[in-house]
């Protein structure tokens, strides 16, 4: 029940930034300090923030439609924010002074890997299920 509600929770806030990145892609571009160059700029930030972001909400919200998914979904959120939060870290070595810049979103993506992880290692799954089941065993 509680993977349920954080994925759902995770998911909507991701819907959220999805269309916060596609309908006002230049606001959504200074609050991630990126430079968007004419309409290229745009379509790639309506593609890669607002598309990946919607798909990233999709993922989280699929057991509210089909329960039997919430280990899946939420393994899969586990990895999409162990990625970003691991990747931020080695770009925050990288890049000297970009912590200054970029600390809430920096505070965000750890505390959404950190919230992902503690629901997955105290989250009980019914090993009975359809998605843990093989398909000779459906």
């Amino acid at each position: 029940m509680v993977a349920r509600i954080f994925l759902t929770m995770t998911g909507l806030m991701y819907v959220g930034l999805a269309l916060f990145c596609t309908i006002l892609p230049e606001q959504a571009s200074e609050t991630v300090h990126l430079e968007m160059n004419g309409a290229g700029g745009r379509s790639e930030l309506t593609t890669v923030y607002g598309g990946l972001i919607m798909g990233m909400a999709m993922v989280c919200l699929v057991p509210l439609f089909r329960p039997a998914y919430t280990k899946t979904s939420l393994l899969a959120c586990l990895l999409l924010h162990a990625g970003m939060a691991s990747f931020r870290v080695l770009s925050l070595i990288l890049y000297a002074g970009a912590l200054q810049q970029i600390w809430p979103l920096a505070a965000e993506e750890i505390l959404f890997f950190v919230l992902s992880l503690v629901v997955w290692l105290t989250s009980s799954f019914d090993n009975n299920s359809a998605e843990n089941r093989t398909p000779a065993e459906s």
